[in-house]
């Protein structure tokens, strides 16, 4: 299958919508270890991108090259035509990144949590701090949990929270970390129903890493599919349901054989 090859995304400010991803040609070695080989693809602005594919392959270590916390061994990364390893990308363009733990502190609230942020890069009075966090919590409607510390809160709870807090520094681009990791249906469909509601309310650009194909089918604009490193598929959800590519097939419908269990072949 041809991939579609990047193109430049131009500079534009004002719109959080006019904020687009180009990933070109990146690989990225740790030692003798390839972990990213060769990968190339854009997300447009205002899109929901979801990047799927098996433990290991490389999905992670991607997002930390968008958010800027890795730099690439070969090829580049731009973020609304800008390298997000330079330290000037941050005032062109504002990214969050919710992590799949939640990374929340537990000896502050859940205010302070949010609040943490805005103090330390005195974006704003107090007063104005506040605001902008109690406006982060209405939207995700966790407001009652914000004199809470994170060790009081469900996980379904403390996902909303984190994503409040991503919301704090208006995002134009937000990324997400295996968002319904650890959450029963219900929840994960409540975090679905979030990713796809912000897109509209906040007009922001999304990419979320994550193994859930419900995920994927029900709020996808495109989908991507990472193997070993490589990227083998890109294109509308829908190819997911009756995928031609035998490994995504496996991935998202595994077969049980007792008879012939697939550990046995796995690596130690």
């Amino acid at each position: 299958m041809d991939l579609p090859q990047p193109s430049h995304i131009p500079h534009v400010t004002g719109d959080a919508l006019t904020t687009g991803v180009a990933i070109e040609g990146l690989s990225k070695s740790f030692g003798s270890l390839r972990v990213l080989k060769d990968v190339s693809f854009t997300v447009k602005p205002g899109e929901i991108f979801v990047l799927m594919g098996p433990s290991g392959s490389g999905k992670s270590v991607l997002l930390r090259h968008i958010i800027g916390l890795e730099a690439p061994t070969e090829g580049r990364v731009l973020v609304d035509g800008h390298d997000p390893m330079v330290e000037d990308t941050r005032g062109h363009v504002r990214m969050a990144l919710v992590f799949q733990d939640g990374a929340l502190f537990n000896s502050l609230s859940v205010y302070d949590n949010l609040a943490l942020y805005p103090r330390e890069h005195r974006l704003g009075s107090e007063a104005e701090i506040r605001e902008r966090v109690m406006h982060a919590l209405q939207i995700l409607s966790v407001e009652k949990a914000a004199s809470k510390l994170p060790s009081d809160l469900s996980g379904g709870m403390k996902k909303r929270v984190s994503i409040a807090r991503a919301l704090v520094i208006q995002p134009q681009l937000l990324l997400y970390d295996e968002p319904t990791s650890e959450l029963d249906p219900v929840m994960a469909a409540t975090i679905d129903e979030i990713i796809a509601t912000l897109k509209d309310e906040i007009r922001v650009t999304s990419i979320v890493v994550s193994h859930d194909r419900d995920l994927a089918l029900s709020i996808a604009d495109r989908v991507g599919f990472l193997m070993d490193g490589r990227l083998i598929h890109i294109g509308p959800p829908s190819g997911l349901k009756a995928p031609e590519d035998p490994r995504i097939a496996d991935f998202l419908n595994p077969k049980i054989d007792i008879r012939n269990p697939r550990f046995k072949s796995l690596e130690a």
